[in-house]
């Protein structure tokens, strides 16, 4: 079963891990999920090592409501990302639907500035365990945990795993 019909917004900033940024997006867009990314404001951002996303669309132009699942990428974008007020804002809004949010490698620290963290046990780059850690979320060392709608993985050799569990929380969300 692909994701035809499924609408993902993918949540960047400047400095994202280019792989945690491109590969999502390729593999919905390949089982067929309407990929839109968000950001600040609309333009191209540059990942880590020189590719760029075009964001085609601002986080005052969206709702939490036009979408079924958030993908947030890692690098330097979260935290990037958390010095503008809408964007932990939406994430805790998306969040709250009960829809899949999915973090990697630094993407942690969005869901913590959103007031997310507390209670959650959650996985990411290792240099956020202590962040993670004093915002209330229980850290582990696993390629992809799963803790109610929310997804996190560590790093961009995580990303099959990531990508999968993914897929499998919008097919079951299916009807």
């Amino acid at each position: 079963m692909d994701l035809t019909g499924k609408r993902v917004a993918v949540l960047v900033g400047k400095g994202f891990q280019d792989r945690e940024g491109t590969e999502p997006i390729r593999f919905l867009r390949e089982e067929g999920a309407e990929v839109t990314t968000i950001g600040p404001e609309t333009g191209e951002v540059k990942g880590l090592h020189g590719v760029t996303i075009l964001v085609e669309k601002a986080l005052d132009e969206v709702s939490p409501e036009a979408f079924d699942a958030l993908v947030i990428p890692g690098g330097r974008s979260p935290a990037h990302l958390r010095r503008f007020p809408a964007a932990p804002d939406f994430v805790a809004r998306f969040a709250a639907t009960g829809k899949p949010v999915a973090a990697i490698c630094h993407g942690g620290q969005l869901l913590a500035a959103a007031g997310l963290a507390k209670g959650l046990t959650m996985t990411g780059y290792p240099k956020i365990r202590e962040e993670m850690e004093a915002a209330g979320a229980r850290f582990v060392d696993r390629e992809v945990v799963v803790d109610g709608n929310i997804i996190t993985s560590r790093v961009p050799e995580d990303l099959p795993a990531f990508n999968a569990a993914l897929k499998e929380m919008l097919l079951a969300r299916q009807g």
